[in-house]
């Protein structure tokens, strides 16, 4: 039997993660978390997993082979709060714990599978997995950076020759704007979609950022990736343990913040029966609005980001993403059927 580790396992994608697992009818999964939040765990609830671990346990047990054989570990667990400023916190939660669990998979002969971000880009206008587009703003991008950078150190630039003298698979994923089922506990880390959700259903109405950077109302553009699309690339790779390597998970397709505002008020207007609206006739109606640019966020703002694809398809991987039209339109329908329980 393929027993699996999956950290941040009661977190969005973690959760999700192992929802895939169970749709191949694999549950021999331990589950690592901190329940310290204690309503995260309605994201396990529904899950068939073997045993839950609590995170200020497991690292040092798994390095001394608590869990006997263990065939993955998808790394999910960090610290994600991209607004976080204690930088120690950060860093031994995302590059020293990241660090000792690579050591302990190597050890152990577990493949590691661990979440990056596309944050380690920070700044450029170039989305590239090679050092010279590498600009993060903010100490969870360098955290995340780092980690990287210490995997191609560890596993060589490319990750082609063996992992230490082994041929331990290592992959990280540059997670871009993941939105989708199970995000709840985020608070305002939460997507577009989600918030945007929420403001619709309380307001009738959704905002967005007015022009900035050389940007047209609500046209700052993002590459939103569905978390469907990002746990069928996780077990892709996991499918294929011969490939190592740092990846770009985000559609390859940047879209405006508009079609996002777009989707979901058209999947709520669907939801009553009511006719699809153009952009211009969202505004007209003011279903859509438009807030100036907040002063404390000038500088510090991603206007455009969009996932190069190349790497990920050289490897073989020929999955089809969701455009934000369908995924979102999805996502809605979820949320509105989980806001009713």
């Amino acid at each position: 039997m393929t027993r699996i580790v999956v950290t941040g396992a009661a977190g969005f994608i973690g959760s999700n993660i192992i929802r895939g697992l169970n749709a191949r009818g694999i549950d021999d999964v331990i589950a690592v978390d901190d329940l310290t939040l204690g309503d995260k765990f309605r994201n396990l609830a529904d899950l068939q997993i073997a045993d839950y671990v609590d995170a200020g346990a497991f690292y040092e047990d798994f390095a001394h082979g608590g869990y006997g054989q263990v065939e993955a570990v998808f790394h999910e667990g960090a610290c994600s709060d991209t607004m976080e400023s204690n930088g120690k916190y950060m860093m031994d939660n995302n590059y020293s714990l990241s660090c000792s669990l690579f050591h302990s998979c190597q050890k152990r002969g577990a493949r590691l599978l661990y979440a990056s971000s596309a944050a380690t880009y920070g700044g450029s206008d170039t989305f590239r997995e090679e050092p010279a587009f590498e600009r993060p703003l903010n100490v969870y991008g360098y955290s995340k950076l780092l980690f990287d950078q210490r995997m191609r150190r560890e596993c060589g630039t490319d990750f082609k020759r063996s992992v230490l003298g082994k041929t331990g698979q290592v992959v990280g994923f540059r997670y871009f704007n993941v939105y989708g089922p199970h995000e709840q506990h985020k608070g305002r880390m939460a997507s577009v979609a989600f918030h945007q959700f929420h403001q619709f259903e309380a307001e009738g109405r959704v905002k967005l950022f007015g022009e900035y950077g050389g940007y047209s109302p609500g046209a700052q553009m993002r590459d939103f990736v569905f978390i469907d699309d990002v746990v069928a690339v996780n077990l892709w790779f996991f499918d294929h343990p011969g490939i190592s390597g740092i990846f770009n998970l985000g559609s390859g397709q940047a879209q405006p913040f508009n079609d996002v505002a777009t989707s979901v008020v058209n999947a709520f207007r669907e939801q009553r029966g009511e006719a699809a609206l153009t952009l211009d006739e969202l505004v007209a109606a003011k279903l859509i609005e438009y807030v100036p640019f907040p002063d404390a966020l000038r500088g510090k703002y991603q206007c455009y980001t969009q996932a190069d694809l190349t790497s990920l398809r050289a490897t073989g991987c020929g999955h089809t993403f969701a455009n934000v039209q369908s995924g979102v339109a999805k996502y809605v329908r979820w949320l509105a059927e989980w806001s009713r329980h």
